[in-house]
Formats: structure tokens, sequence, C-alpha cells
């Protein structure tokens, strides 16, 4: 499989925000949002191996959103890559809109997990690698974007320590930090990775160039973690 998102031209990075202006429901995260944008579209638009026409194949890449509160940037991106038509962003959070306040599995294409609640995206990443490493799917990517509030979870604890001794080099993820963290502390959460066995590096979250750079890096036999800085009042 060789299909990507980016094959998808008929939106820019610049049209995002005009995208999200189309979400008008009563969102309480737009933080939460607006501080992925540019860490997903870098990996929608040049990273991940997967499209709207091959969403549910197997050897596809997996893009697993477990900061799954305020999902607008999500939402945006998913729709400028044609996952599913413009048209429904509009309807953000309505009754019968398929688009709610956490992304939902079942009602929307392209989406892998239904998330929201902190501390469960991480450990499905570690459980969907070694899946794929007992299929035999050698080149499939999983890639799992995080809030760093959720390395307060224990469950987050157990998984990254668990993929750093399993050496599972195909999972990847981005943490957006932005000293949301309880117990967290500035240039902290690189340390935690590297100390389980991972790969791990530093960006600013806004910096695209920075941000493929990092998601580019080879890390042979560790799984990456990219911490995208961000600060809060962007």
């Amino acid at each position: 499989m060789t299909q990507t998102a980016a094959a998808d031209t008929r939106f820019r990075y610049e049209d995002l925000g005009a995208l999200i202006a189309l979400m008008t429901g009563a969102e309480k995260h737009g933080p939460a949002a607006t501080s992925t944008l540019d860490a997903l579209w870098v990996l929608y638009d040049r990273i991940l191996r997967v499209g709207p026409g091959t969403a549910e194949d197997p050897g596809r890449d997996r893009f697993l959103l477990s900061k799954g509160h305020g999902p607008m940037a999500y939402y945006a991106v998913l729709a400028a890559k044609g996952f599913f038509p413009v048209d429904w962003l509009s309807g953000f959070g309505a009754y019968d809109s398929p688009l709610g306040h956490h992304p939902d599995r079942t009602l929307i294409p392209g989406v892998e997990i239904g998330s929201g609640s902190l501390g469960h995206g991480l450990p499905l990443a570690v459980g969907s690698a070694l899946g794929l490493r007992a299929q035999g799917l050698a080149d499939a990517d999983v890639w799992v974007l995080i809030g760093d509030a959720e390395l307060d979870e224990g469950s987050n604890h157990e998984a990254l320590a668990y993929a750093g001794s399993a050496g599972l080099e195909r999972l990847h993820t981005i943490v957006i930090d932005n000293d949301s963290a309880t117990h967290g502390w500035r240039g902290g959460i690189a340390s935690r990775f590297e100390a389980a066995g991972w790969s791990a590096v530093t960006v600013d979250g806004r910096d695209h160039a920075a941000l493929h750079a990092a998601y580019t890096a080879p890390h042979p036999g560790r799984p990456l973690a990219v911490v995208a800085r961000v600060e809060k009042k962007r």
C-alpha cells in the first residue's frame, strides 16, 4: 500500500482555520484543539500512509488520537484530507451529527479509536503495534497523540515502560506538552521516555520543519517519542 493522505491537495494548512471556524457547537476545549493542529497537519500531510481509499487496508498506518477532548483540529484535518465531507463540520456537536465532542470510531471514517478519557490511547497503541507485529505487517506504523497531562495516568506509565522493553520500533508517540501535567517538569517528558528505552526528541510544536524532522528521525530497535512544546497561550 502506497497511497497517502497527501494525495488530496484541495486544502492547505492555511485553510484549516476556516474549517475549524465552521464548527460552532458548544465546545469547551478550544485550546486543546488548537494545540494539536500543527502536529496533526504535518503527520497527515507528509507522514501517514493512509487516505480515504485505504482507511480499511490492513497494511495502512494507524493514527490514534488519545487527546480526544477538543477534537476540532482533528476533524478539520480529516475533512481537509477527504475522509468525510466538509459540510459535516457545521453540524459539530449536534444531536444527529457524527462529529461529537469526543471522536467515535463507529461514526467517523478514518478514526481508529473512540477517545477522550485520559490515559487510554498509548496502551491501545502498544497493543496495536504488537498485533501488527504478530500478523507480520512489518511496514505498518502506529502513531498516537497524547497530552502531557495523560502521563499522570498509571496506564501510560505501564505502556511506555513495556513498549521500550519490547522494542516496538513501529510505535510513535507525539506528546503535546503545554505544562499541563501535575507531576511533570519542564524537559522531563523526553527523559522519562528515554529511561524506558525509547528514542525521544523535543521540538517546537508549531514548527513544521522541526516536526517533520523529528517524525522521520531514525530509531532502530526503539519506539519514538516526539515531544511537541506548545505554549498554553497559543
